[in-house]
């Protein structure tokens, strides 16, 4: 048996996945009389469940293989489906470098799953030795690590990254939602070095797709088998499917607009940093930059008041919220409401 295989739950080996009409048929012209779908109608149609056309776009616009690339709808659905692959419920445990992405632990929640919280360093990476001592434990199935990091907005130290992959005896996941913000190398190209790696990202940031709900991930195909077994038949709809694919031939203007965003976002820190109510704007790797502020409720109310709303992440990093960059006009009317604000 594999490595790989010995990591995931005893049931889901056993697992017969369900083999919808599409699965046995990969054919696009014929007389389709297999799913009890209408014959009428525009969307009559079930989706590719294994969005095929998109996979190889996807393939062609990041260099990865098509057999090392998993669709989710959204990557909560990747997230979710780590923790019923590889954990068993109320008796193996998750870890995540906090503050953090909030919705790993609300999937680990729903799934019975105790979370380790390593809590980030003073200048918000891993902190590597709070974590050693746990990489050995046999109940630790699970490692997410969000880089670049929300709500912090840095990306996390490589090498330490590679030694936890190392290490650990269980899957890492390294979720690259703003990877696009930040310049710096993807983990996504490794997955054939670290056969217990997975690596996420999304249509939801640069892209610009959030309401496509599409999430992506990289990983050997050992374990990306359990990803296809598990999911439901048709979780990416061909509306969602169609609105990737016509994205990813924008290439160019997905450049321009990414690099608009970085230069706004640029601007804005530096804008922040002057103005009396802002105490400390951290550096970006992402889309979003973490400010403290005087009084950070008040702020955010009052910002939400004039119907500018911004992230209150005060009672995770006290004093602090998060701002995501918006377009030149909104970051203008943002700094300007901001300027008002006396404490």
């Amino acid at each position: 048996m594999k490595r790989t295989d010995k990591l995931v739950r005893p049931n889901v080996l056993k697992l017969v996945p369900y083999s919808c009409a599409r699965d046995e048929y990969e054919g696009s012209d014929g007389i389709f009389l297999d799913a009890n779908e209408s014959p009428y109608g525009p969307l009559n149609r079930y989706p590719d469940p294994r969005q095929h056309l998109l996979r190889e776009a996807i393939s062609r616009h990041r260099g990865i293989p098509v057999r090392n690339i998993f669709l989710g709808n959204g990557s909560d659905e990747i997230i979710d489906l780590c923790f019923r692959i590889f954990c068993n419920p109320g008796k193996e445990r998750a870890m995540v470098f906090t503050p953090t992405y909030g919705m790993y632990g609300v999937a680990a929640s729903v799934n019975d799953i105790e979370v380790i919280r390593i809590p980030l360093d003073e200048t918000f990476n891993i902190d590597l030795q709070a974590a050693r001592p746990w990489l050995q434990d046999e109940t630790l199935k699970l490692i997410f690590i969000c880089s670049p990091n929300n709500p912090t907005g840095n990306c996390m130290d490589q090498e330490t990254i590679e030694t936890i992959i190392r290490e650990f005896n269980g899957i890492v996941v390294i979720d690259e939602a703003y990877g696009d913000f930040s310049g710096k190398p993807s983990f996504a190209g490794r997955t054939g070095e670290f056969d217990n790696l997975i690596v996420m990202q999304t249509f939801s940031k640069a892209m610009g797709l959030a309401a496509a709900r599409v999430g992506m991930a990289f990983g050997g195909t050992d374990l990306l088998k359990y990803f296809f077994a598990m999911k439901p038949p048709y979780n990416i709809s061909t509306i969602n499917q169609e609105a990737a694919l016509r994205r990813l031939k924008e290439t160019g203007e997905l450049t321009r607009r990414v690099q608009t965003i970085i230069t706004e976002r640029n601007r804005l820190a530096s804008r922040l940093a002057a103005l009396p109510v802002v105490e400390k704007v951290w550096p970006s790797d992402s889309n979003f930059l973490l400010v403290r502020v005087k009084d950070a409720d008040y702020i955010y109310n009052t910002l939400a008041e004039r119907k500018i709303i911004v992230r209150n992440r005060s009672r995770e990093i006290p004093g602090c919220i998060r701002i995501t960059t918006g377009t030149p006009e909104e970051n203008e009317k943002l700094l300007s409401e901001l300027e008002k604000i006396e404490l």
